[in-house]
């Protein structure tokens, strides 16, 4: 029996067309195209319509497993599959950050027969954005030390008070909290710093939020810095940090056209996390693809209570935005993990404990439900799933009003999620889907704080440390208590515990600390233990990522 090639195998192997020709399918003409080699280019601004007639399907997931759940496969199958059955939709998705290449995943660009393609490049510095993005936020941090330095023209700034925290795209640990200025008054005013990750930064927020340059700007002269002795409010615009921010942003805001591994057309734009940042791809990107195609497949990171939730409550009320169809996936390993089955025998079919583990994504579909969203639950299939573990799953769903599609993308392309692709717009074209958010803008901080806990988590109440108790009040005096709020918490659960799988109940939550992004226009409460700066596992994927001789890069998936 033939052995099934890895995804860059694959992707290797794929008939990759230029960029032009894809391009072409859009209608955009080859002057608006800014290349990066043969295979990648620029999208200009001009390209997005500000009442785009697309429609809208945001693609998210159950809470996921170490086991990985395929929700960028399915949304990238369900993007061929879509154009497979004759409509023309287009993929827009994020971009990969180095951290989980290098620390986890190892990849971030679909599997199997459902990925994006360059992949190489994809998954490795792509069109720089990253970088640009790292460079903007690193700016400001050294125009900030460089202030506190000078006694001439300084703003007053009490470093004790800078809440601004440089940036870099990998997972490393050790940067965390950091001092910086050490060895003499030659390099700078000794502090406490700390890094986050890239993906994490409050200008990749900014990015993926901005509608164009004039609004990126805006928004970058909105980031709060500190606070001056006299305990004055410090902002980037007082440093005059934006233009030369911006300036450095200047190409990472134009959205990158890609292709599928069945030429169809695909918008990277944008790379933040959904556990500890916003999780979701640009505004313009969004918009663009709905001006240019008449589906949009979209996807919000982790689970639905996070990425989902993060959608709709920053990004949709944020630029009007709202989906016209929402797709769950789910896979059988995982509800077996939820149901409390070991790994070591999650392959063996087992229909009781995906009944038992089902709670998990009853949920996730009862959370996207609240939003007054029907969604269509995307099984993605595994060679180890059967029938009858599948028919569990169609049972319950059928009992939640929901319709479940088993996609073998992964294996088929396009042709695998045909099914699913028809469902969907079923769904669409029935024109239930009426989005409304769970609380509003004039809500306070800790109101929107405990309708997120109590009605998306399930948790009875919200805590708070005396440290975060403290910082609700400097939000109300920096005028950001109308602002949403952006939880950090842990992927794995639907707690602030993530040993706590399925759907727990009888637990609160806990906000240790809050982080202010002024300029992304939201409040980041952090919950238990999760941090914006990640560290590698014990054997990270960089252990078996290389290059031969030829140039043949091996061990991405």
């Amino acid at each position: 029996m033939a052995t099934f090639p890895s995804d860059i195998e694959i992707a290797q192997n794929a008939q990759i067309q230029h960029i032009k020709h894809i391009a072409e399918k859009l209608n955009i003409i080859e002057d608006d195209l800014e290349f990066y080699g043969k295979y990648k280019a620029k999208l200009p601004l001009h390209l997005q319509k500000e009442k785009p007639g697309g429609k809208l399907i945001l693609v998210t997931a159950l809470s996921p497993t170490r086991y990985g759940e395929g929700k960028t496969t399915t949304t990238i199958g369900l993007t061929d599959g879509l154009n497979y059955n004759g409509n023309k939709a287009i993929a827009v998705l994020r971009e990969p950050s180095l951290g989980p290449v290098f620390g986890v995943k190892g990849g971030a660009a679909g599997g199997g027969y459902a990925q994006v393609i360059p992949m190489e490049d994809i998954n490795l510095h792509f069109t720089g954005d990253f970088s640009a993005i790292e460079k903007a936020n690193n700016l400001l941090s050294a125009l900030i030390d460089n202030n506190i330095q000078n006694k001439q023209y300084n703003l007053n700034i009490d470093p004790r008070t800078v809440a601004w925290k440089r940036v870099m795209d990998m997972n490393d640990r050790a940067l965390r909290q950091i001092i910086v200025g050490i060895g003499g008054k030659g390099n700078g005013i000794m502090r406490e710093d700390g890094f986050n990750i890239t993906p994490a930064s409050e200008v990749m927020a900014i990015l993926c939020l901005s509608n164009d340059l004039k609004d990126l700007k805006r928004r970058l002269g909105n980031i709060y810095i500190g606070q001056t002795y006299d305990g004055k409010p410090v902002f980037a615009r007082d440093l005059k940090a934006v233009g030369a921010m911006a300036v450095l942003l200047k190409d990472a805001i134009k959205p990158n056209l890609v292709q599928t591994l069945e030429g169809n057309a695909a918008i990277l734009h944008g790379g933040p996390f959904a556990s500890i940042a916003q999780g979701t791809n640009t505004v313009i990107a969004t918009r663009m693809g709905l001006s240019l195609g008449d589906f949009v497949v979209t996807e919000a990171g982790f689970g639905a209570d996070l990425g989902a939730e993060k959608f709709l409550h920053i990004k949709c009320v944020s630029s009007g935005l709202k989906p016209d169809g929402v797709v769950v996936v789910a896979t059988v390993r995982a509800l077996k993990h939820h149901g409390g089955v070991h790994k070591d025998v999650l392959t063996n079919s087992d229909p009781d404990a995906v009944r038992k583990g089902f709670c998990n994504l009853e949920k996730h579909i009862e959370n996207v439900q609240k939003f007054g969203l029907n969604p269509v639950v995307a099984i993605n299939a595994f060679p180890t799933d059967t029938n009858d573990e599948y028919e569990v799953i169609k049972e319950l769903c059928a009992q939640k009003g929901v319709k479940a599609i088993v996609s073998t993308a992964f294996a088929n392309g396009g042709a695998g999620a045909s099914e699913l692709a028809a469902a969907v717009v079923e769904s669409i074209l029935e024109d239930k889907n009426n989005f409304k958010p769970l609380y509003n803008l004039t809500d306070s901080i800790e109101h929107k704080i405990k309708t997120i806990a109590t009605e998306i988590y399930g948790a009875d109440d919200v805590e708070y440390t005396s440290k975060a108790k403290s910082q609700i009040a400097q939000i109300t005096k920096l005028g950001y208590q109308e602002l949403p709020v952006c939880m950090v918490k842990t992927p794995a659960s639907f707690s602030d515990d993530e040993k706590k799988i399925g759907r727990p109940t009888g637990f609160n939550v806990t906000v240790r600390e809050f982080e202010f992004a002024g300029g992304a226009g939201f409040v980041i409460p952090l919950l238990g233990d999760v941090m914006r700066m990640p560290g590698l596992p014990a054997i990270p994927s960089a252990e078996h990522i290389d290059i031969n001789d030829d140039g043949k890069i091996v061990g991405l998936s």
